[in-house]
């Protein structure tokens, strides 16, 4: 997915862009990430003009996957949207300290900044990929739930507490938190207690 900025100029052009599933699995491949199927092609919509050689990028984009439930592994269907902007600075002689950088700037034409929305670009087009992969990617959760209030896995039988009780007796002596033994120690050790 390329855009030519040789065709830019101060007013706005409106350009859409669509990522199948193949393009989605080459990614997911690239980035060895985890179980996503794509159910409906990822839809880029964006406007774009330069002020002077500075180059200007807004749209959304949406799509949907299929996710695996984080608390209980059920697949279930996640509608992804998400708004961007971007802008790109001509990079001149500049060279991107990280390799990374470096190597988007000469196979892209272009490579981000340390934040997302700003950037710069070498030559007159721009190869769009690897940022709609990086804009999808935040687009994605973190943990992904196929319903907040998801009752996840039963601990003991394995069970899907969402379709109902096993009837398994999980114990609940045990602190919830991680850290509730350090808390414990600290009461032990501390020199007004008991004061």
């Amino acid at each position: 997915m390329k855009l030519n900025l040789d065709r830019l100029d101060a007013t706005p052009s409106h350009h859409a862009f669509e990522a199948t599933a193949a393009w989605w699995a080459e990614r997911v491949a690239e980035a060895d990430e985890g179980p996503y199927e794509v159910v409906a092609p990822f839809r880029f919509e964006l406007d774009a003009h330069k002020m002077g050689e500075d180059v200007y990028l807004a749209g959304a984009m949406s799509g949907a996957l299929e996710l695996e439930c984080g608390r209980c592994v059920a697949r279930y269907r996640q509608a992804l949207r998400e708004s961007f902007r971007l802008v790109l600075e001509p990079a001149r002689g500049r060279v991107p300290l990280d390799p990374e950088g470096d190597l988007a700037l000469r196979r892209d034409g272009m490579c981000l900044g340390d934040e997302v929305e700003s950037g710069w670009y070498r030559g007159s087009e721009i190869q769009l990929d690897a940022w709609f992969a990086e804009i999808i990617a935040l687009a994605m959760p973190v943990q992904p739930l196929c319903d907040e209030a998801c009752k996840g896995l039963c601990p003991v039988c394995g069970a899907d507490r969402n379709a109902g009780d096993c009837g398994c007796v999980v114990r609940e002596d045990r602190p919830r938190s991680p850290f509730a033994m350090l808390g414990a120690l600290k009461g032990a050790s501390d020199p007004n207690r008991g004061e």
